[in-house]
């Protein structure tokens, strides 16, 4: 099957009653330092059909590979990424803290991860920065030999997903969200009348939510009624996955895409 062709299999998968798409969030990073060049290329190893990475900008207007807004818990170093050069941050090592076999790995740039994705894979971009990171965003992805619908943008932050909405429409956007018990309303939120909203506000394409234990099937089929995609996160465990996947949901995010990849194919 040519490249393209088996693309567009891989994201109508889900459309037609196939297994769910498996990302590996953060690559493949129970096994190999999160992030890193590393842990995507061990993803494409154990058969993942995608994956996901967190993206800050720097000081000087690089988008860098990296979850936390500084350094100190993967390099050791104390260095906030916004106040950062990239120059400041390229020989920090974020491969040593998992394991020795592993020293030396670097912090990537956009550039060098979008590299290591293959033509039939998708690369979900998690902007944990605000909206000014979209122009540079813009500005990477058409540089890139990558398709506009295997870069799927993902962001916590709303205003960002609208502004990806705006400046670069071809690619797909979903709203992140996780949930907090509201105790006076005996309910969890953000509610799924809210999520609607936000994601009508923000045009975007769909809900990317954590596997929580409130998510209903009728949670879903409202989803569903509003044309939105439904993916979710960080799911390692094997009964959570097969109630996700029986939700019918688009894609399952892991620490560990082999592990959930043969679970689901049991």
């Amino acid at each position: 099957m040519k490249p393209y062709l088996a693309l567009v299999a891989l994201l109508l998968m889900t459309h037609v009653g196939h297994a769910q798409l498996i990302i590996a969030h953060r690559g493949a990073s129970h096994d190999a330092p999160e992030n890193t060049l590393a842990a995507f290329k061990l993803a494409w190893e154990q058969e993942a059909d995608g994956i996901e990475g967190d993206f800050r900008l720097t000081k000087d207007g690089r988008i860098v590979c990296i979850h936390d807004a500084t350094t100190k818990r993967t390099a050791g170093v104390n260095l906030n990424i916004a106040s950062a050069t990239y120059d400041q941050l390229r020989d920090l090592d974020v491969g040593s803290w998992k394991g020795k076999n592993w020293k030396g790995q670097r912090i990537a740039t956009l550039e060098q991860v979008l590299k290591v994705v293959p033509k039939d894979k998708l690369f979900f971009i998690e902007i944990k920065s605000g909206p000014e990171t979209v122009l540079e965003l813009k500005r990477v992805l058409a540089a890139s030999t990558l398709k506009p619908n295997q870069t799927p943008v993902i962001s916590f932050n709303a205003d960002v997903i609208t502004a990806v909405k705006q400046q670069i429409p071809a690619i797909k956007a979903y709203w992140l969200t996780s949930y907090k018990r509201d105790k006076q309303a005996r309910q969890w939120t953000p509610t799924i009348n809210t999520i609607l909203q936000t994601l009508r506000a923000t045009k975007a394409d769909g809900l990317d939510t954590n596997a929580h234990n409130s998510i209903t099937q009728a949670f879903v089929q409202s989803l569903r009624d509003a044309k939105m995609g439904f993916h979710c996160w960080t799911v390692d465990d094997i009964p959570t996955a097969k109630r996700f996947a029986a939700l019918g949901v688009d894609s399952i995010t892991t620490n560990k895409p082999a592990v959930i990849r043969k679970a689901l194919a049991d």
